[in-house]
C-alpha cells in the first residue's frame, strides 16, 4: 500500500514551515518565488494528493445549491428523485452542503418559469434541475452560465447549453430498447404505438428523443416493412376520455400487437387493457411505481424500463458538491443503466438504495 504523503513530508525535504507549504498548495499568502518552486517540484516527486475530503470539513464554508424539482403530489414518480437529493444532502452536510428545493408543476409550464426565476433571484452556489419543458428552460440556462453558476441536468438532456453534468437515462437508446423488446416473439405483421400520455410532447426533448429511438430501430430491423409506427398523443379534455381516444384508436388500427408508453404512465393503459380484455397486447413502459408494479405482477405490462430517478436526484447533488467542495473533475454525461425490469426480477429492485 503506497504511503500517504503529507505537508509535514514536504515540509521537510523542502526545509521550509508547514504553513509556508500550504500556502504554496493552497495559493494564499506570499512566498518567495524560489520556495513556491522548490516546493512544488518536491510535492511533484512525492506524489502528493491532497486530502479534498479534510480540506473541505476545516474550511466551514456553506454551499447552498438549488434543487428545481417537479411536484410529487402531481405525479408520484417525481417523488424518487426528491427522495435521492434529500439523501444526498444529508451526507454532504458535514462538508457545508445546504439543498434549497424549488418545486413546481410537471403539467404547468408556467410554474417551472416562476420557480426558476425564484432561484434566479437568489445567490446560489449551484443548480439541479429537471428541464421537462424545454422551451422554458432555455433562459434561465443562459442566465445561470452568464452568472457563472454551475448547474446539472437529470431526467431531460439539453447539451447545447454545457451543463455541468447530465445524469439520466440515454433517452434515444431507451426508446431503441423499448422497440426491441416489443419485437421480439412478434413475427407477423404488427402495428406498434408509441403512446405519450398527458405530455406536451413538442416541449418535451427526451420524449422526442424516445420515440426517434423506437422508430429508428423499426426501420433498422425491419426491411420489408411488416411493422407500423404509430404515435399517440393522449391526453383528457372535456370531450374525450383517454380510453374512449383508445377505443377509436384500436377501432381504426385492427393491428395493434403492442404498445409503447414513454413516461411513468404505463398503467393508464393497462388499466384500459385490463377493463377492455385486450391480453394479446404487448406492453412496455417505464419506472417502479406502485400502479405500474401492479400491472407487471398481473401480467398486463411485460417489461418496465427502470431510469432510477432516485439515483438521478442522489448524483446529481454529489456532482455539484464534487465540483464545489472536492475540485473533483468529472465527465459531462452519466448514463445510468437501462435495466429491463420484469415479474421475475422486481425484488431485486424493490427497495433497492441509488
Amino acid at each position: 500500500m503506497d504511503r500517504i504523503v503529507r505537508i509535514k513530508d514536504i515540509a521537510e525535504k523542502a526545509n521550509v514551515s508547514t504553513g509556508t507549504v500550504d500556502r504554496v498548495l493552497h495559493d494564499r499568502g506570499r512566498v518567495a518565488e524560489d520556495v513556491r518552486r522548490r516546493v512544488l517540484r518536491i510535492a511533484e516527486e512525492l506524489n502528493y494528493k491532497p486530502n479534498l475530503l479534510a480540506r473541505a470539513l476545516v474550511t466551514n464554508k456553506t454551499y447552498t445549491l438549488a434543487a428545481l424539482l417537479p411536484d410529487p403530489a402531481a405525479d408520484s414518480y417525481w417523488q424518487a428523485p426528491k427522495d435521492g437529493v434529500e439523501k444526498a444532502e444529508n451526507e454532504l452536510k458535514q462538508y457545508g452542503v445546504r439543498v434549497e428545493q424549488y418545486i413546481f408543476d410537471p403539467f404547468d409550464p408556467d410554474s417551472f418559469s416562476r420557480a426558476a426565476e425564484k432561484v434566479a433571484a437568489t445567490t446560489l452556489a449551484g443548480v439541479l434541475v429537471a428541464p421537462i419543458f424545454y422551451r422554458q428552460s432555455l433562459a434561465f440556462f443562459n442566465t445561470w452560465k452568464r452568472q457563472g453558476i454551475p448547474f446539472v441536468l437529470f431526467n431531460t438532456h439539453i447539451p447545447d447549453y454545457e451543463p455541468l453534468m447530465y445524469i439520466g437515462q440515454d433517452s434515444y437508446q431507451s426508446g431503441f430498447l423499448a422497440g426491441k423488446l416489443l419485437h421480439y416473439g412478434c413475427k407477423a405483421e404488427a402495428t406498434f404505438v408509441v403512446a405519450h400520455i398527458e405530455e406536451d410532447v413538442e416541449n418535451s426533448s427526451h420524449l422526442i428523443r424516445k420515440e426517434q429511438g423506437f422508430k429508428d430501430y423499426f426501420a433498422q430491423h425491419d426491411p420489408d416493412g411488416r411493422y407500423r409506427v404509430l404515435s399517440s398523443d393522449l391526453r383528457r379534455s372535456e370531450s374525450h376520455t383517454i380510453a374512449q381516444q383508445l377505443d377509436r384508436l384500436f377501432q381504426e388500427e385492427a393491428g395493434i400487437k403492442g404498445i409503447f408508453v414513454t413516461t411513468s404512465k404505463a398503467s393508464v393503459i393497462a388499466d384500459y387493457l385490463h377493463q377492455r380484455q385486450k391480453g394479446q397486447i404487448s406492453l412496455v413502459g417505464y419506472d417502479l411505481i406502485a400502479r405500474n408494479l401492479h400491472y407487471l405482477d398481473n401480467g398486463v405490462i411485460d417489461f418496465l424500463i427502470n431510469q432510477n430517478p432516485k439515483g438521478q436526484g442522489y448524483w446529481g447533488i454529489h456532482a455539484l458538491a464534487d465540483h464545489l467542495v472536492f475540485g473533483k473533475k468529472s465527465n459531462p454525461i452519466k448514463y445510468l443503466p437501462l435495466d429491463i425490469i420484469t415479474k421475475e426480477n422486481l425484488q431485486y429492485y424493490i427497495g433497492a438504495d441509488s
